[in-house]
């Protein structure tokens, strides 16, 4: 695998920012509102689940008619 020369560079640009975001006071109370605020909805979390579970469904079906209406396919 070959590593480019910007690649390690970048990840500790990245890893530099989330210390910033958790050692910073104002980076704990940021993640302290948001999972307050994920975890005072977990109605509207459930029913987006729940939605997306069936577009994930409804894409299968759609999918596996796609699948049948092609016919058999034979390795060459």
């Amino acid at each position: 695998m070959k590593v480019r020369k910007w690649t390690i560079p970048l990840t500790f640009v990245g890893l530099g920012g989330l210390g910033a975001i958790l050692f910073s006071e104002r980076g704990r109370k940021l993640l302290r509102s948001t999972a307050a605020r994920v975890g005072a909805t977990p109605g509207r979390l459930a029913a987006w689940n729940d939605s997306a579970k069936q577009e994930l469904d409804h894409i299968q079906q759609e999918i596996k008619e796609l699948e049948q209406s092609l016919g058999p396919h034979t390795a060459r």
